[in-house]
């Protein structure tokens, strides 16, 4: 009997091992991670292979196995079970998903870490004569797992800011196209290969989740929404139908349609397919709209297009014609095209011309569509300049209305997105009414404001106008009172017009300080990095050097340095730097602080403006005899 458990033991060791042998080859083949938590993926399977030895000598193991090593490779089984299981996720999950729960992720890691640690700590191993070599690597990962920090790779910490930003913004608003660009092309979410394969990814984790957070869901979707809308693709229902697919298969799951008779941009079937420069072929109804949003790449390769010439592709058109015939295929009707920009252009003039009506619901109803209509496209915002849509939009922010005021400086944000209309809109003369809605107007107005005196203060000539016009003072007071949203575009503001030398020592004057350094400690706002970088362009003045130059922001800014996001860390290293540079008793200060430690850190692991701030504090120190050398300095 004893020596049948013994068999018995030996065969469970041996079973175990090889499915554990079986999982590390498997994330081993896993490929490229697509997502974001790379750096993690990494460290774990490496972390896994370093099991490899251990599992083979288990597996051709003849001697005793007691019940302790039995257990603890079952509990090294459920963490290898989890460990696949994540990597996994980040290798097929939604980019979108694993940027939004970053945290989470970072959870997950740390809990497969418990738990292999846990598993191995007890592992018998002189018991049942593991060789000394492995025995000693063993003990190594277990060493390492129990020095594992849960901390965020810099990367993924700038992505979760960025898609946070994003998801901040508000959507009546045309400037947050920079942000949406740059956060696709960091997520590589611009291509239909790319969006696609996302897609897929999120229909599973909504049938994961089964109406579970399903406020977290919308949010994922909503985004998916914006990077397509960017991409030029045509939505769809993620829910319904979450994998860009031709419509009329969904009728006659049958037929199966050749994918080359399938238009790259719709998945639909094309019935004037037409060839671009890069030799791609698309339906021309929808390269055409691609191209007449000012794209000029291609977007199936993302090539740039030497030109915008369409060729017909006369021999697939026939191919298509005749498998249609064959198939007894019928090509869904085509949905009505847009009204013929003529109609456009009338309908833009006739709301210009009612801006001016004496009746105010027209009015109201013409400033309210001309709003919507500044946000669509670069040609709807030049039509609207071009017909005259200015003069009256800057006339109707004097209105004793406050709702017509709010739209008429919302549009006029739009409009002057367009570097040449905010020239017009500049010639008008609007900044004296706009600072006046800003200091008197609705919530939503002031908001709006705000964002559209930091549009026209890209202009230099526009930054000493609105200083001169008595605008920061309104601009401090959003900063302190207003919503969360009204506070970041009061800091927008601030920073673009404090880059002249002229409006520091009005914003210092008008009270900016004392707001900026209350912002910073409030966790919730989530604008330290705005904050710091207005504080930075006010300590150019030396009332603003005297201001700042407390204790308690000394002690804020090695906290940043210590703790705070790579970004963080990078504006607190500058502010510091520019307060210390004249200042040696701070830099003292910062060094009781523990600061030395950590812009050590940010020298070597920061962000490539960070460590060029860190790398000039460590030169000050030793300049100023407070570190050996410099060049000791690792």
């Amino acid at each position: 009997m004893e020596e049948e458990n013994v068999l018995s033991n030996a065969r469970v060791v041996r079973d175990v091992a090889e499915e554990l042998i079986g999982i590390i080859e498997g994330v081993k083949s896993m490929g490229e991670i697509r997502g974001t938590q790379k750096k993690e993926c990494q460290n774990l399977i490496r972390r896994l292979r370093q099991c490899l030895p251990l599992m083979e000598e288990l597996r051709d193991l003849d001697a005793h196995i007691p019940e302790v090593c039995i257990s603890c490779l079952r509990k090294l089984k459920k963490a290898f079970i989890l460990a696949k299981k994540l990597l996994k996720t980040c290798h097929a999950g939604s980019k979108i998903y694993l940027i939004l729960e970053a945290d989470a992720m970072v959870t997950r890691f740390h809990s497969v870490y418990d738990k292999l640690n846990h598993a191995m700590d007890g592992f018998p191993y002189k018991e049942i004569g593991i060789s000394e070599e492995v025995n000693e690597q063993v003990e190594l990962m277990c060493m390492q797992l129990k020095k594992a920090k849960q901390r965020m790779d810099s990367q993924d910490m700038e992505l979760t800011t960025d898609m946070r930003a994003v998801l901040a913004a508000d959507s009546d608003r045309i400037m947050e196209c920079d942000s949406i660009k740059k956060l696709a092309n960091r997520l590589s979410l611009n291509s239909l290969d790319e969006l696609r394969i996302e897609t897929v990814a999120i229909r599973k984790l909504v049938k994961e989740r089964r109406g579970q957070n399903a406020e977290g869901t919308q949010k994922i979707i909503d985004l998916l929404d914006r990077f397509k809308r960017f991409a030029g693709i045509e939505q769809v229902n993620v829910l319904d139908d979450p994998v860009p697919c031709n419509r009329s298969l969904q009728k006659c799951t049958s037929i199966a349609i050749p994918f080359d008779f399938l238009c790259p941009i719709t998945l639909e079937i094309m019935r004037d397919p037409v060839i671009i420069a890069t030799g791609q072929t698309y339906e021309r109804e929808s390269i055409q709209q691609w191209l007449d949003s000012n794209r000029r790449t291609c977007p199936k390769t993302g090539l740039p297009l030497p030109h915008t010439a369409l060729a017909p592709n006369v021999a697939l058109r026939n191919l298509i014609i005749q498998w249609c015939k064959t198939n007894n295929y019928q090509i869904p009707k085509k949905t009505p095209p847009p009204p013929p920009k003529k109609a456009h252009s009338e309908k833009v003039i006739t709301l210009i011309q009612n801006l001016s009506s004496s009746q105010l619901q027209v009015q109201r109803k013409a400033v309210t569509k001309i709003r919507m209509l500044s946000r669509e496209c670069t040609e709807t915002r030049d039509l609207i300049a071009e017909k005259g849509g200015i003069p009256p939009l800057v006339r109707l922010l004097s209105y004793p209305d406050s709702k017509i005021q709010e739209h008429a400086v919302t549009a006029l944000l739009n409009l002057s997105i367009d570097d040449a209309i905010k020239k017009q809109v500049s010639k008008e003369g609007p900044i004296p009414a706009i600072i006046e809605i800003l200091q008197n107007g609705t919530v939503g107005a002031k908001e709006n404001s705000a964002a559209t005196l930091f549009s026209l203060s890209m202009l230099d000539e526009n930054k000493v106008l609105i200083g001169s016009s008595n605008g920061i003072p309104p601009l401090v007071n959003l900063l302190t009172e207003g919503t969360i949203r009204g506070k970041k575009d009061a800091a927008t503001a601030l920073f673009n017009l404090t880059l002249s030398q002229s409006n520091k020592a009005k914003a210092i004057e008008a009270g900016a300080i004392k707001p900026l350094l209350k912002i910073i400690e409030n966790d919730q706002l989530d604008m330290v990095d705005e904050a710091l970088s207005v504080l930075l362009l006010l300590l150019e003045h030396p009332d603003g050097r005297k201001e700042l130059g407390q204790l308690s922001f000394v002690e804020t800014l090695v906290k940043f340095m210590k703790e705070g996001t790579p970004k963080n860390k990078e504006c607190a290293a500058a502010v510091l730097l520019k307060l210390c540079t004249n200042n040696n008793n701070l830099m003292v200060i910062a060094l009781q602080y523990g600061v030395y430690e950590h812009v050590s850190e940010i020298s070597q692991y920061g962000t490539k403006r960070g460590k060029k701030k860190a790398m000039a504090i460590l030169q000050l120190m030793s300049k100023r005899g407070q570190i050996p050398s410099y060049n000791n300095v690792r």
